[in-house]
């Protein structure tokens, strides 16, 4: 019936609009017009061939346009509903390093101190996150049993870090460079990158290896227009994501100016709201009963108020934009086997040989744990990231969706520790210059003494 009432109604502007080619008013909006048909003629794409763009797409807006009215009529309820909570943002109280370019990035920090830590570990978080994340429910006890420390920030304009206006991941990384000089981080640091927030600890692998020890990766994400990414591969990525999930991606591309509209009217609205709808998630059965529990809850309002803090959208479709463009690089660059300016015998000869050629990039370890039912980043984007970062390692988690591994999950933190550092050591005890000095006093003070005594058994022999 629908159908009907698109095409009928085709028929009366076609008939309405005869002869008026000619008017003012299609003069002034021919122009505009063809700009915005060219723009959107990428949608044409999900048309048959066999019709006619013009005509399918007012039909389509027809009935688009009936059904949202009949959607709207029908919700209509007397029924009272529960208004959502108002978020409850807490006076700023963050210590924050300021970085050469005059900015301040507020960062906190947890385990170790900085001169007993024998493992660093820095953690950007992911999209509508912040500082206050790290990883959710880390005991601190595990920390100290492993010498570590861990440190997160809030990227630019989030939380309480200033905004970065035309950030890229070049400077996300050069902020965690610059971070952990601040911070007295004198040897190399591990990159922590959970869900898109691995974009930033990505770039630290590309931009600055030579400072990082290695990655932990949970279920990380890749460019989803990655051009090295095969048809198979971003076909099996896209059909898990939900409908409104892939309209938020394809706004990100395309149409960015329009994401505030969305963000305005969830989570920045000022009140609180449900990961799942807000981030347009879909989740797997270990995943909603975490999200269900009062822990979860607890921890979710508290880091959302944060994230939002300055209630700016910028920041927000930054990173969103960021995701699915150009990141100035692809991931196969993280390590790449070393081009080399062979003659034309030389390499004659290697197409015979069996030496393998020098990886150059970042050749330190990376682990990467992946929830086989995630339905946020699916197992389809490790499957291409280990195709081509042949030097990671995947620990596949039958059962664990994105959040159930990561969140509030002792036995889970315990083994990712292990994994990464081994055998627990604990903290590095240094011995106080104090102490030391001391200690060579004592035994200056005591070897004349030992000289004398045996000089005068010498003379009485």
């Amino acid at each position: 019936m629908l159908r009907l009432l698109g095409r009928g109604l085709w028929d009366i502007a076609a008939q309405s609009l005869a002869g008026a080619e000619d008017s003012e008013l299609v003069r002034r909006l021919r122009g505009p017009a063809v700009a915005a048909g060219k723009r959107l003629s990428f949608m044409n794409e999900y048309l048959p061939e066999d019709r006619d763009p013009v005509r399918c797409w007012v039909v389509v807006a027809a009935v688009a346009f009936v059904t949202l009215l009949v959607l709207g009529v029908g919700s209509f309820d007397d029924t009272p509903v529960e208004q959502p909570k108002k978020l409850f943002i807490s006076p700023p109280s963050a210590k924050t390093v300021q970085l050469p370019d005059g900015r301040h990035l507020a960062y906190v920090e947890q385990g170790v101190s900085a001169e007993r830590a024998r493992f660093s570990l820095i953690a950007p978080h992911s999209f509508l996150s912040s500082r206050l994340a790290g990883i959710p429910g880390i005991n601190p006890s595990l920390l100290e049993e492993f010498g570590a420390r861990l440190v997160t920030y809030d990227l630019p304009g989030f939380g309480e870090s200033d905004p970065h206006p035309g950030r890229n991941l070049n400077s996300s990384s050069h902020d965690m460079l610059h971070l952990a000089g601040a911070l007295g981080i004198v040897d190399k640091f591990w990159v922590v990158g959970y869900s898109t927030g691995s974009m930033h600890a990505w770039s630290a692998l590309r931009y600055i290896p030579d400072q990082v020890a290695g990655a932990a990766m949970f279920a990380p994400m890749a460019n989803p227009y990655d051009s090295k990414m095969t048809k198979d591969e971003r076909s099996k990525t896209w059909e898990r994501w939900s409908t409104k999930r892939k309209l938020m991606h394809i706004l990100a591309r395309r149409f960015p100016s329009l994401l505030p509209l969305f963000y305005h009217r969830s989570f920045l609205s000022g009140k609180q709201g449900q990961p799942e709808s807000w981030l347009s998630l879909s989740l797997g059965k270990k995943d909603k009963t975490l999200l269900e529990g009062p822990m979860f809850n607890a921890f979710w309002e508290k880091d959302v108020a944060e994230s939002v803090r300055q209630g700016d959208s910028r920041p927000f479709v930054e990173e969103a934009v960021m995701q699915v463009s150009d990141w100035g690089f692809s991931l196969s660059d993280i390590q790449m086997q070393k081009k080399e300016d062979l003659s034309l015998f030389e390499l004659i000869k290697s197409l015979f040989s069996q030496a393998e050629r020098e990886w150059v990039g970042f050749l330190g370890p990376i682990h990467i744990w992946q929830g086989m039912d995630d339905r946020v980043v699916p197992p389809s984007v490790t499957e291409y990231v280990r195709r081509v970062v042949p030097g990671a390692t995947v620990h596949k988690l039958l059962d664990e969706g994105h959040f159930s591994y990561f969140c509030f999950c002792d036995e889970c933190h315990r083994q990712i520790f292990s994994t990464l550092f081994g055998i627990p050591q604990g903290p590095i005890n240094r011995i106080p210059e104090s102490i030391e000095v001391a200690s060579e006093l004592t035994v200056e003070a005591t070897v004349p003494d030992k000289v004398k005594e045996e000089q005068d058994i010498s003379g009485l022999a």
